[in-house]
């Protein structure tokens, strides 16, 4: 199981070191939240903040393009420094297209599915992608319960994989922490994003809540 860390719960006037604590941590992936305040209600990064972290970090920066017509802001955050590039199936009716953009400007291509939109939904665009994020929260927000339901469509998603000889990453997002990993790695997940869990860590540091979604 892949490792990333959302930097939505990091502490924004340090986050420069929060992202080398993650990185020293052993994070293979840097999760980087982005929000237009039309799909989603919130506002969060530009690409500026992609480009001014991208020289301090050899991590995989995943970029999560919660925002409408995606296609629109694919290529801006390919050249601030994005490796994986997720666009939203629910936020632009040129799917195909969006995800062949960022294929076409050599960033590896993520779709994305909200809660509620069923894996049949993303079945046309499978054979293309790099990687499938499956929400487990409704987006927008961090610290959000995991919504159980969801598993299923994990489940469906690694069956495909496995049926059709496929080569997708599924990733998890949304109320990630030591027990809800579990439940997603057995259901077929093979990337989990953790913000609260692995930022907002208490007592512990962030390299033992890693350590924690890692076993």
């Amino acid at each position: 199981m892949k490792i990333a860390p959302s930097i939505l719960s990091a502490d924004m006037l340090n986050l420069g070191a929060d992202v080398q604590k993650v990185e020293d941590a052993g994070a293979e992936y840097l999760h980087i939240d982005i929000m237009d305040g039309n799909f989603v209600p919130n506002l969060s990064f530009g690409a500026n903040v992609v480009k001014a972290l991208r020289p301090q970090s050899k991590m995989v920066f995943d970029v999560h393009l919660m925002v409408n017509n995606p296609e629109n802001w694919v290529e801006d955050f390919i050249k601030a420094g994005a490796d994986i590039v997720g666009v939203h199936y629910e936020a632009t009716p040129h799917i195909h297209r969006a995800l062949d953009l960022i294929k076409k400007n050599n960033a590896k291509a993520e779709v994305v599915i909200n809660p509620g939109t069923p894996v049949s939904a993303i079945e046309s665009v499978l054979s293309i992608v790099d990687q499938v994020l499956v929400m487990t929260v409704d987006p927008g927000f961090g610290g959000q319960k995991f919504i159980p339901e969801t598993l299923e469509k994990i489940r469906q998603l690694h069956q495909i994989k496995e049926e059709r000889n496929l080569n997708f990453d599924i990733e998890v997002d949304g109320g990630i922490n030591e027990e809800t990993v579990k439940l997603c790695r057995e259901a077929g997940a093979t990337v989990a994003v953790a913000g609260s869990y692995v930022f907002n860590s208490g007592n512990e540091t962030h390299a033992e809540r890693i350590n924690k979604l890692r076993n």
